[in-house]
């Protein structure tokens, strides 16, 4: 077989059981990542390199594997962008966290989310209380969207990764 073809194949192999586990594990272990989240992130690309190149560690190995990864990213993107139902398949729904000010209790555990990154999301949109959100949604990229009953309302991003970004620095 040739060497160029055993790379493309494991690079897609590896690409694909990689978005089948974070698929299995969610959204939020994307959009929250905290300093365990980055080491195990980084010890997965160097476990999987030797996956996917084998023993090529030339400049044209490594070059073809990342084009397969890309290629496939690219074809996956179109893919969902043509087909609800694939969409629907790789992406969860948003899950409404807060609605009318009343916590939804089951969906904030199922998703893992504390009552004090809630609330780190509510003064980042300038509500105070809970009784204030009209609305509040973890969005299918892992951010927060708040809706306030106010008339004028702020537009500003709570960020999941905004937080981490401050702890790991």
């Amino acid at each position: 077989m040739n060497p160029y073809f055993d790379i493309i194949f494991r690079s897609a192999s590896v690409y694909l059981f990689m978005l089948i586990a974070l698929r299995i594990f969610g959204k939020k272990e994307l959009s929250q990542l905290n300093t365990s989240d980055v080491i195990l992130i980084l010890l997965i690309s160097n476990s999987v390199q030797n996956a996917m190149v084998g023993n090529d560690t030339s400049l044209l190995g490594g070059l073809s594997a990342a084009v397969v990864l890309f290629v496939i990213n690219y074809s996956l993107k179109k893919l969902m962008f043509k087909s609800k139902r694939f969409s629907d398949f790789m992406q969860e729904k948003p899950a409404i966290l807060i609605h009318s000010g009343n916590l939804d209790f089951e969906i904030l555990s199922k998703l893992n989310i504390s009552s004090e990154e809630l609330q780190e999301a509510m003064r980042e949109h300038g509500v105070e209380h809970f009784s204030d959100v009209k609305l509040a949604m973890l969005e299918i990229d892992g951010n927060i969207s708040i809706i306030s009953g106010e008339k004028n309302l702020r537009q500003t991003h709570y960020r999941r990764l905004k937080r981490t970004k401050k702890t790991m620095a």
